[in-house]
């Protein structure tokens, strides 16, 4: 049996985590292990982190670096490094799993294969009502038929709510043609040979914007990565933020690396060059 490590990015929220980690001890799959990657919160998130590791019921690892900007894939690259699982499933802290998530990645893993994940956007109003007496009780289980009946309305509603119903029969996936294999940063499990090969996360990235995403799909798709959605399937709940500015110096510098043709292999990645 393959073991997974849960790879979570994180930076200052430390609600956000706390109501994560509560929904990881209700998966229905215990066959993984933890990495918190922190963009350098402080002593705050290092404290919670030990403290919470204490009465958990899987295994948590705690990597941090100091703060200096929005640095996420740099500590990405040192998550992979000390991950011993085959399969990374990298998260974001703020995206709140359903109780079958690890199990509908665990039951869709395929050599060489990528597995892409979609989220539910929540609306503020859901996402101020989430905490971790209510993650804990039977009502997080029919969360996503709340968030589709707060997706009707013209402000503040929930979106892309319908990502949130779990359709396991084969033939109904199959007749519904779920599909859509692009990776969205904050849901989706790599092999780790895979992520060594294209020497991880590219570090020139900084900010917020293709780094994490775009550009690992790229690469990976030059070395021949299939992908498979587990849309409906890996269902996680994205509490809402006020949206983050992306980067323009990040997609100036992926649509460079795509006029260099065939360059898999980034240089300032897990290794140096």
């Amino acid at each position: 049996m393959e073991n997974l490590s849960l790879i979570i990015s994180v930076y200052k929220k430390i609600r956000e985590l706390e109501i994560l980690l509560n929904a990881l001890r209700k998966q229905t799959c215990k066959n993984f292990d933890v990495i918190i990657a922190d963009d350098g919160s402080g002593e705050e998130m290092k404290q919670f982190v030990e403290n919470f590791s204490k009465t958990s019921d899987f295994k948590i690892k705690f990597i941090t670096q100091e703060d200096k900007g929005f640095r996420k894939n740099i500590i990405l690259n040192e998550a992979i490094k000390i991950s011993d699982s085959e399969y990374l499933i990298f998260l974001d802290c703020d995206c709140i799993p359903h109780k079958d998530f690890v199990r509908a990645y665990f039951e869709n893993i395929e050599p060489g294969t990528v597995l892409t994940g979609r989220r539910v956007n929540l609306s503020k109003k859901l996402s101020d009502s989430l905490d971790i007496d209510f993650v804990n009780s039977y009502l997080f289980d029919k969360f996503n038929m709340k968030a589709f009946c707060n997706s009707f309305g013209f402000k503040n509603m929930t979106s892309a709510a319908e990502e949130g119903f779990l359709i396991k029969n084969k033939f109904l996936r199959k007749l519904l043609n779920i599909r859509n294999n692009h990776i969205v940063g904050c849901n989706f499990l790599v092999p780790k040979s895979l992520m060594l090969e294209i020497n991880g996360f590219d570090e020139n990235y900084v900010g917020a914007g293709i780094g994490e995403d775009t550009d690992i799909e790229y690469r990976l798709s030059l070395i021949n990565a299939k992908f498979k959605s587990v849309r409906n399937l890996a269902v996680v709940f994205h509490i809402f933020h006020s949206k983050t500015k992306e980067e323009n110096t990040n997609y100036e510098y992926f649509h460079n690396n795509i006029k260099r043709k065939n360059v898999y292999f980034c240089e300032n990645g897990i290794k140096k060059r």
